[in-house]
């Protein structure tokens, strides 16, 4: 006798154990997030069985664990060949199961800290806190930190008060020579941070974030990577519009040569942020920091069609989410950028790089070279600081011709 759950998933026999009054709704909630008919097959077999099981053995729903998992997958490894996605459809169904209040969350001891891990977290929890720093800025910050304070102390009790200047000095020129030249200048902003949040909190006497030095650099000695204007076109017109990931793909691609938005930036857009009626997209930049930008008629077009034809059917309120199951939002940059990547290398476009990043620097180069104010293309990339846009003054070789002085001797 076969059994139908949810109306997609024909079993080969009834549904029996502790969990099979839960199963449609397991079902339910799988086939929601875009599972392909065969994926959410293989999930509710594997749920159906693990109930069974469960139940000729007298295990109570509350009292699933993780051992009663792991003994399963094994007793299923001897009677079937087993899959490689066998361990994950089941965790799915535990997580369900513990997300509707069935199963107990399995409590879990955890490790003592070290001094070196407290110190880290206290600081981190203060960028946090009192800075509203960005995860992004935290994750950075508190590697380095963590990596100094176990050049300093090792495995024993952190005592701030005996750091001295020279510690400092030879750590970053330790550091500095395994580093690119920007990672070794996100090091020293860290150990300048922290320094003074120790001082702040009195753990410090002396002020040694004087103490951290400063990594040479030429001022804005690199010209940005931008990719250029006949790439765009060449790039958009290459993309197949007429399926789901073209329009999606597209729809992101005009977002960041448009209006120079950052990775992260569009896989955070929500659908919440697009005023489709004012013509306005509200974007959430670095350090949490949200600008109103105008939404042009070709990118609302383009997200638009994705939103009706292309996107799937998803309770994420992200704009983008992944084409295949799970259906949700990118989770960080990563995704953004994979699609940059992709789409160059089935263009056929040898591009500057293949990072995300170059279309925000195309925008304002090309907004410099025709007229834009360096004010203006800072507002429209949301820097805070006018230095961050004075880069760009450099691409500009036109202009900086009419800057330069004469050559002393040169022909009249």
């Amino acid at each position: 006798m076969k059994y139908i759950v949810n109306g997609e998933v024909v079993l080969p026999r009834t549904l029996a154990g502790p969990i099979a009054p839960h199963l449609r709704a397991f079902a339910a909630s799988q086939s929601a997030q875009g599972y392909a008919p065969y994926s959410l097959y293989r999930r509710v077999l594997i749920a159906a069985d693990f109930s069974r099981w469960l139940g000729l053995r007298g295990v109570a729903l509350r009292r699933i664990g993780f051992d009663h998992q792991s003994r399963y997958l094994r007793y299923r490894a001897r009677h079937v060949k087993p899959r490689s996605d066998d361990a994950c459809s089941l965790r799915r169904l535990v997580e369900f199961l513990r997300r509707e209040g069935l199963v107990r969350a399995e409590k879990r001891t955890a490790l003592p800290l070290t001094p070196v891990e407290r110190c880290t977290r206290a600081y981190e929890q203060y960028l946090y806190e009192s800075c509203a720093s960005a995860r992004a800025t935290v994750v950075n910050y508190g590697a380095f930190v963590r990596d100094f304070l176990n050049h300093c102390f090792g495995i024993g009790p952190v005592r701030l008060g005996q750091l001295r200047a020279m510690d400092v000095v030879k750590f970053v020129q330790h550091r500095a020579t395994r580093l690119s030249l920007k990672r070794a200048k996100l090091m020293t902003s860290a150990l300048r941070s922290f320094l003074r949040y120790a001082r702040f909190h009195g753990a410090l006497k002396l002020d040694l974030s004087a103490a951290v030095p400063t990594v040479a650099n030429w001022s804005m000695s690199a010209i940005p990577r931008a990719i250029g204007p006949d790439q765009v076109r060449q790039l958009l017109a290459s993309i197949d519009r007429r399926s789901a990931m073209g329009r999606r793909d597209y729809a992101v691609l005009l977002l960041l040569a448009r209006l120079g938005l950052r990775a992260g930036e569009v896989s955070s857009l929500t659908l919440d942020d697009i005023d489709w009626q004012a013509g306005q997209l509200c974007v959430q930049g670095k350090g949490g920091q949200r600008s109103v930008l105008p939404l042009p008629a070709d990118v609302g077009k383009a997200i638009a069609g994705y939103l009706h034809q292309g996107r799937p059917h998803s309770s994420d309120r992200c704009v983008f989410v992944r084409a295949r199951a799970p259906a949700r939002g990118f989770v960080g940059v990563a995704g953004i950028s994979s699609i940059v990547r992709h789409a160059l290398e089935r263009a056929g476009i040898d591009a500057p790089t293949k990072g995300a990043h170059q279309f925000r620097h195309g925008l304002a180069t090309e907004m410099l070279r025709k007229g834009a104010s360096l004010s203006q293309i800072g507002e429209l990339l949301g820097h805070r600081h006018p230095d961050t846009t004075r880069i760009y003054a450099k691409v500009d070789i036109k202009a900086l011709r009419q800057l330069a002085l004469p050559w002393p001797g040169a022909m009249p």
